[in-house]
């Protein structure tokens, strides 16, 4: 795309990779999980994606300076000498609606290119009675939202729901044990990304787990990074210190809760360990 572009600060062989986004979404689910596994993993920075039209800021990691679109790269063996590449892109920045189909089409462009094996795209869920009963009238936000009535298993175990744009995906979905969402709605990123995948007959899968969308949900991303082991392979992660981030977050929002006012506008806090 011209108006947005993707510059590699190192060119590697990316045939057979799975990428990952981690652009934010309901609860910064898929920025929390993206975050944590670059820095569980390692991974190196290997490139960016920029454009006149996003935020003019730098982000700052540990004294040095960082683009608002970043991806990086890690390798993950297996027992046997295997290994399996992944990229993940990151970022801080909600793009604004009028350019998520270029940056969905600016990344699925590169990963076809580069002959990626698939897209995989965190999301957070909001079941129908709970959307409507936080949002009151206002206008629905961007994420995924679920048409069938909530269910107690839902609400209390976190299920990871999935859906694919092809059949291999569905395929993957099926071997992963990851049941397929059933029907709703899945805006923004996610959404696109899925439309296109199908248009291009490329694999793009939406991983989505329940999430409050008001405020970043560290344990709904932990849920996806824990079913990501199902679906990539040799891929291990400590997901320990993302559920005691968890619990710090929630202990937070509590807090918040008992001191703002009924009625009152709540904004979603940055993540404050991995975001």
């Amino acid at each position: 795309m011209d108006d947005i572009e993707i510059f590699e600060y190192r060119r590697l062989d990316l045939r057979d990779s799975f990428i990952l986004d981690g652009f934010p979404s309901v609860g910064l689910v898929s920025t929390i999980a993206a975050s944590y596994i670059v820095a569980a993993l390692d991974m190196e920075l290997i490139g960016v994606m920029d454009s006149v039209y996003f935020p003019t800021v730098s982000v700052i990691r540990d004294g040095e300076p960082h683009h608002p679109v970043r991806f990086y790269a890690g390798d993950l063996e297996g027992p046997d000498g295997d290994w399996t590449r992944l990229v993940v892109f990151l970022s801080e920045f909600q793009p604004p609606s009028n350019l998520i189909k270029m940056i969905c089409n600016t990344v699925l462009d590169w990963a076809e290119d580069q002959k990626c094996t698939c897209l995989l795209s965190p999301e957070g869920l909001v079941t129908e009675g709970e959307a409507s009963q936080e949002k009151g009238n206002d206008e629905k936000e961007e994420g995924a939202t679920s048409m069938v009535p909530k269910t107690p298993q839902l609400s209390s175990d976190k299920q990871v729901y999935g859906i694919s744009s092809t059949p291999s995906g569905r395929e993957r979905l099926d071997t992963s044990k990851t049941p397929i969402f059933p029907e709703g709605l899945i805006s923004g990123i996610p959404g696109v990304l899925l439309n296109e995948g199908k248009k291009r007959n490329f694999e793009v899968t939406c991983l989505l787990a329940e999430a409050r969308d008001n405020i970043p949900d560290a344990r709904a991303a932990a849920t996806i990074i824990e079913k990501l082991k199902d679906i990539i392979p040799y891929f291990e992660i400590d997901l320990a210190p993302l559920y005691a981030e968890a619990d710090l977050l929630e202990a937070k929002m509590r807090g918040y809760q008992k001191v703002s006012k009924p009625g009152g506008k709540r904004s979603a806090p940055m993540p404050f360990m991995y975001g």
